[in-house]
């Protein structure tokens, strides 16, 4: 065991490099804290390396393949072909760049990176294992630890056949033949995407009532629209029994709605049924963080833990399992170390979801509107009134928005549709900003562009709407 020394003591250790930890470690060394980052893969975490950046790439490519597909509808005529070999190494490029990039600037700000597997030995203390064996004393600490995908007892994972979205993202062999179990939000991206680029044929076994559960289901029509043209199999209310390797796959055994059994043979089974939190392994039974009966850690708005030095942040603490949710937790959690007044008090929480069409989504959903007994009007814009999108082949999907019935307050924006994920940040500042139906009409926007729809949407809700029929207003 090597023996610390002052200079190898931070004030802050982080326990993870992912979109909170890294963030954190920056905003920490900007106001002037001594950092150290302990991580035990690849600095960037899930998100940049097996997450949200390798599927968007995947997803970028999938699109320009439909897109080059679809192009003789312009008079186009193209050809397509796809190496998946070079795929691959397009997208580890793209991931190298921006892991690379954060290590260099973490590098820059003087943050120490040590690569290895941190545990407590108590509420000022952790034991690293890597390389070499050593011990750090902080007077703060930041538990940034991630989640990983759920392991269900009926499709254990065996990297081959039964996958996670992790090695889904990195098939050597695409597959012809997909069964997603789960129909969330990761196996639907990354099942869509295999579908455009290789002409997958899916099978999705859902055991709630809908895809995408908890999503309005007015927008999730729109994809399961689309789902449907890639002539998709979709069970809902059903549930896998059994998922055994066979000769170059799997053969999948589900119960249908009806309570029928069905087998069918695959090249690959992706369990994708949502994800626990990286805490059970890390010894917080030595410092005495609670954590709740699901496994995450408890923390106030400050994001830190019943212990005032230790913080928490990321999917380790619930919420929406969101890389940009934990990059704000993490400047909060810096700032608030270094003596700042700050306070994860944000009004809205987008989301994006980069299924094809893509969904977007910020604010209230219908659902909650409708239960908290709230009087609210609705706007829509159809994305086949907007000029960008129809010159664009997108035509499909449309803008909806929710306020309330008397003051026009903004309460919720959803958005499926082409650039649904850039769309929506428009609407997470009204909301933020506390704006109403009428600043949003009243704001001039481009033309010919999406963001028109978020315009004429609320024109809509007030009964003036230009390009198409308003429902009367009451």
């Amino acid at each position: 065991m090597s023996t610390n020394s002052s200079d190898q003591n931070p004030n802050v250790a982080i326990i993870g490099s992912g979109p909170g930890g890294y963030v954190a470690a920056i905003r920490l060394a900007q106001l002037g804290k001594t950092v150290a980052v302990v991580e035990r893969d690849k600095i960037g975490g899930v998100c940049l390396n097996v997450g949200c950046i390798p599927s968007k790439a995947l997803i970028t490519a999938s699109k320009l393949v439909k897109n080059a597909r679809n192009a003789s509808k312009m008079g186009i005529d193209a050809t397509v072909r796809v190496d998946n070999s070079r795929l691959q190494e397009w997208k580890q490029s793209v991931v190298a760049k921006l892991t690379g990039g954060v290590s260099q600037l973490l590098k820059s700000y003087k943050v120490r990176v040590i690569h290895g597997t941190a545990k407590f030995l108590g509420p000022n203390k952790i034991s690293i294992e890597g390389t070499d064996q050593l011990e750090l004393s902080f007077d703060q600490a930041i538990i940034a630890t991630g989640s990983s995908p759920i392991e269900i007892p009926s499709a254990k994972f065996d990297g081959k056949s039964v996958i996670s979205s992790t090695e889904a993202l990195s098939l050597t062999i695409p597959p012809k033949r997909l069964l997603i179990v789960g129909g969330g939000v990761i196996g639907l991206e990354i099942g869509m995407a295999y579908a455009n680029l290789f002409g997958s044929e899916l099978t999705i076994v859902e055991l709630l009532d809908q895809l995408l559960p908890g999503v309005d289901l007015e927008l999730v029509n729109i994809v399961s629209r689309s789902l449907q043209r890639m002539n998709a199999k979709i069970y809902l209310k059903s549930k896998v029994k059994s998922a055994n390797p066979i000769s170059n796959g799997a053969r999948v055994i589900f119960e249908t709605s009806d309570g029928k059994e069905a087998s069918v043979d695959v090249d690959n089974v992706l369990v994708s049924v949502g994800r626990k939190p990286n805490s059970s392994a890390i010894g917080l039974e030595s410092t005495g963080v609670v954590i709740d009966q699901r496994g995450f850690v408890k923390v106030d708005r400050q994001m830190r833990t019943n212990l005032p030095n230790i913080y928490a942040i990321g999917d380790v603490v619930g919420g929406p399992l969101l890389a940009h949710k934990a990059s704000r937790e993490g400047i909060v959690a810096a700032e608030v170390i270094s003596g700042l007044n700050s306070s994860f008090d944000n009004v809205a929480m987008p989301s994006a979801i980069f299924t094809d069409p893509e969904i977007a989504i910020v604010g209230m959903p219908p659902a909650e509107i409708s239960s908290k007994g709230i009087a609210a009007r609705t706007g829509k814009f159809p994305f086949v009134a907007n000029g960008r999108a129809l010159a664009s082949l997108e035509s499909e999907g449309f803008t909806k928005i929710m306020a309330e019935k008397d003051s026009g307050l903004v309460l919720g924006v959803g958005i499926v549709g082409q650039e649904a994920s850039d769309l929506i940040s428009e609407a997470t500042l009204a909301i933020e900003m506390g704006a109403t139906l009428e600043d949003i009409a009243l704001t001039i926007h481009p033309h010919p562009t999406l963001p028109e729809t978020m315009m004429e949407a609320a024109e809509n809700a007030l009964g003036k709407a230009i390009h198409i029929t308003n429902k009367p207003v009451s």
